[in-house]
């Protein structure tokens, strides 16, 4: 593939895969390298610049492959080296650029460095490649400190030494599988950079970079109890990531074609991202305050004018991830926030598949980039009554089965209405490795391609249009002011207006204004309750609507 032109993601529409759920080639119920190969046609026919892929690599799986044993190897659960190689060269054949997940915060307690670091013992050389602490108390039975686990529980565990004695606990802000690395050391800051390296060399387009604020940690460790709300942590946003990213950035602009650096950093307020998108480090980080925003007209206008007057337009915009309850779940609900909770509340379907039409319409006319989660265009909803024995995600058996977890959103995705298991894998293959709902099956993708009103159809509608509009690389936003506070409305150049109605009532559109694209029916010239709409309007719309 030939040179891109200069900050394609700047504009990019980037397609998230979750490898083990999109497509299963080999017919054993877990999507698989084949799978996605095959399904590459649909991913360019939906109007797709980039597909961002979860981890592949060697993993034994305690978090979904982000407990990697080998950053070098595919696992074989999804394929191999030379299927992932001809899956790069097979997407740029569609003009659809490969981002990678990287992992560089922890790694698999099978990753070779660990298992010698334990054998090693205290004091060595593969100890101090991680976080290995001599514990609190009389005979070091406390942890080191009150840090806790994301995923719940402390976030140490301690480990039997060489000659079987109690001895000293290794740091993990993950699950115990998963130990935290020292980036301190050296070895481990040339070791990614030659990761990187190697997939760069395989012609991956970029990196997204898991929990990229949390790879340096304050090195004294101190307690995080009596931090004052919405204070830095001892282990997030610390200043020794701006070196990382640099380095990252000079290895990444030494390649042609314009490779990319996505963060993954939940820092709050937003702002705090701007250090990290000076131009010098990352070329981009997640607009989580978006995604996190009620439905609520004057929240996402606030939330959106924060990012595009402290950040601009670096910071895409996302609506669902494999982290998140689906936004379609999300905003049926009466609360719409992102955490996971032990009894959310059930979800209006409706209400929640109206209000996510809209969504993507708002979402696909703002600045910037666009990230679309595997399913969304489908309008998949949360899967909230896996059987208990089948969820896979480590949140359920670290909050003691109270929070069910990711799972929910991770479920293998429907392509065929009439055939078993929807067509995630061949006829007589095994079943996919989470059950599906039964009412999927009006969802899958064939079953919506035929239908004009379909999400999936409205999907194709809108990303055909950004990309037939080229002043929408312009990142220029200017707010409407239309009747009511609860419309959203603002002008972007070319003659293009987004509109979306928040309120309970139609609301009427502007008379000189022609729609290009509605997220549902109009109201004889209105624009219905929780419904967006695409204008063509004059050479200067007006402020007042």
């Amino acid at each position: 593939m030939g040179a891109p032109e200069a900050a394609w993601h700047h504009t990019a529409v980037v397609y998230q895969v979750y490898l083990r759920s999109f497509a299963d080639g080999s017919g054993d119920g877990i999507g698989d390298l084949a799978g996605l190969t095959a399904r590459l046609p649909y991913l360019r026919d939906l109007g797709a610049d980039a597909i961002w892929l979860n981890p592949w690599y060697r993993s034994p799986m305690a978090d979904g492959g982000y407990d990697v044993a080998d950053y070098r190897a595919i696992d074989p659960l999804f394929g191999t080296l030379a299927e992932a190689g001809a899956l790069i060269q097979s997407a740029h054949a569609e003009r659809l650029r490969v981002i990678l997940d990287i992992v560089p915060n922890h790694c698999s307690e099978q990753h070779r460095w660990f298992t010698a670091a334990l054998a090693a013992g205290p004091g060595s050389a593969e100890r101090a490649r991680f976080w290995f602490r001599p514990g609190r108390g009389a005979s070091g039975e406390l942890p080191p400190n009150d840090w806790m686990s994301m995923f719940g529980g402390p976030a140490w565990t301690r480990v039997s030494e060489p000659d079987g004695r109690p001895g000293q606990w290794y740091l993990h802000l993950y699950a115990p599988q998963q130990p935290d690395l020292n980036w301190e050391n050296p070895e481990v800051r040339a070791e990614f950079e030659e990761v990187l390296r190697f997939w760069l060399d395989r012609d991956a387009d970029g990196f997204r970079i898991d929990v990229a604020d949390f790879l340096v940690k304050d090195p004294a460790l101190p307690d995080a109890a009596g931090l004052p709300a919405g204070a830095r942590r001892p282990w997030e946003d610390q200043d020794g990531l701006h070196d990382i990213y640099r380095s990252w950035r000079r290895l990444l602009d030494s390649y042609h074609g314009n490779r990319v650096l996505v963060g993954e950093m939940w820092l709050k307020p937003l702002t705090r991202l701007r250090p990290y998108l000076a131009g010098d480090q990352l070329h981009t980080a997640f607009n989580f305050d978006f995604l996190g925003a009620p439905w609520d007209a004057a929240r996402l206008r606030q939330v959106i004018g924060t990012a595009l007057g402290s950040i601009g337009a670096a910071a895409p915009w996302v609506l669902s991830n494999h982290d998140v309850t689906r936004h379609l779940t999300r905003y049926g609900r009466t609360s719409t926030g992102t955490g996971w909770q032990p009894d959310p509340g059930s979800a209006d379907l409706a209400l929640g598949t109206r209000r996510a039409r809209a969504a993507v319409l708002l979402s696909l006319a703002l600045p910037g980039s666009s990230y679309l989660y595997q399913g969304e265009e489908l309008g998949l909803w949360e899967v909230e009554d896996i059987p208990g024995e089948l969820i896979a995600d480590p949140i359920y058996e670290r909050s003691g089965h109270r929070i069910r977890g990711r799972d929910g959103c991770r479920v293998p995705l429907p392509w065929q209405p009439d055939a078993p298991g929807f067509g995630f894998g061949p006829a007589g293959g095994g079943a996919p490795w989470l059950p599906q709902p039964a009412a999927w099956r009006q969802l899958a993708a064939a079953a919506q391609a035929g239908d004009p009103d379909s999400m999936l159809a409205l999907y194709r509608a809108a990303l055909r249009l950004r990309a037939d509009r080229d002043c929408l690389a312009d990142d220029t936003l200017t707010w409407l002011t239309p009747a009511g506070d609860a419309v959203l409305a603002f002008s972007r150049p070319g003659q293009f207006a987004c509109m979306v109605n928040f309120s309970a009532a139609a609301v009427p559109l502007p008379p000189d204004a022609e729609v290009l694209l509605a997220s549902g029916p109009l109201d004889d010239g209105k624009l219905p309750s929780d419904t967006a709409a695409w204008l063509r309007t004059g050479d200067q719309p007006t402020s007042a609507w």
